[in-house]
């Protein structure tokens, strides 16, 4: 069953093609959305998302979009405005994940993961934020419990998510009172191609005894995009207790 709390509302998903931003995506066009998703390699899979949101009712853009790009980030917005006629939400998802040992990581390391995860949600946010402001919209951002536990073989990874949570609360100071500004930081989320092994380690840690589903993330991505206004600059843990 739908509802339709977001009916009127356009959206912007970075990385909405797969895995968690798919699940974004399909939830805030389930509530009534119509919403832009991002693509930088995954061409196909953004045109099978774009194509269940339809089905779903609502009008879908599948933009190619390198978060890293000023140009590419201002073009991305644009597109979906010109689209949509507005634009109500941003969701800040693409991001890269990466293990390497804090010993050996490379400088070239450091700077794909940091481009990706922290500026791309910055320039994504400048670029839309006019649009944003007139249509007293919203920012989420994905973080990750990563941002707030230290996990030493994902230094570059950590650092990076810590880096958007602080701008995520910069942002809701900055960006008040127009645009609230929240984040949402899944733990560990079990997904399609989730090792089995790996899935056990980390339920049998989780204090809820089970593991994170996209579903879960999606939701808290829902809460603050169509909760109240008056939310802003808050650090959601979506993780089970696992980092307690």
């Amino acid at each position: 069953m739908t509802n339709q709390l977001l009916l009127g509302k356009s959206a912007l998903v970075t990385g909405g093609a797969l895995r968690v931003g798919r699940g974004i995506a399909l939830a805030l066009a389930n509530a009534g959305a119509d919403v832009a998703i991002t693509f930088l390699t995954s061409q196909n899979e953004a045109a099978t998302t774009a194509c269940e949101i339809e089905s779903l009712g609502r009008r879908a853009l599948a933009v190619e979009c390198d978060v890293r790009s000023e140009d590419s980030a201002r073009a991305a917005v644009s597109a979906t405005v010109a689209q949509f006629g507005r634009l109500d939400l941003v969701v800040n998802n693409a991001a890269i994940f990466q293990s390497a040992p804090l010993d050996t990581l490379t400088i070239e390391q450091w700077d794909a993961v940091f481009e990706t995860n922290a500026r791309g949600p910055f320039l994504v946010a400048r670029e839309a934020l006019p649009h944003l402001r007139a249509a007293q919209g919203r920012i989420v951002n994905i973080g990750s419990l990563g941002g707030i536990k230290a996990w030493a073989t994902h230094a570059h990874y950590c650092a990076s998510k810590a880096a958007l949570h602080m701008l995520s609360q910069t942002m809701a100071k900055a960006f008040a009172p127009e645009v609230s500004v929240n984040c949402v930081a899944p733990g560990w989320i079990e997904q399609e191609e989730s090792n089995a092994s790996q899935a056990e380690h980390f339920a049998l840690k989780t204090p809820m005894q089970l593991n994170g589903r996209v579903e879960d993330v999606a939701q808290a991505v829902l809460f603050f995009a169509a909760g109240p206004h008056f939310i802003t600059g808050q650090i959601l843990t979506v993780d089970g207790g696992l980092g307690l």
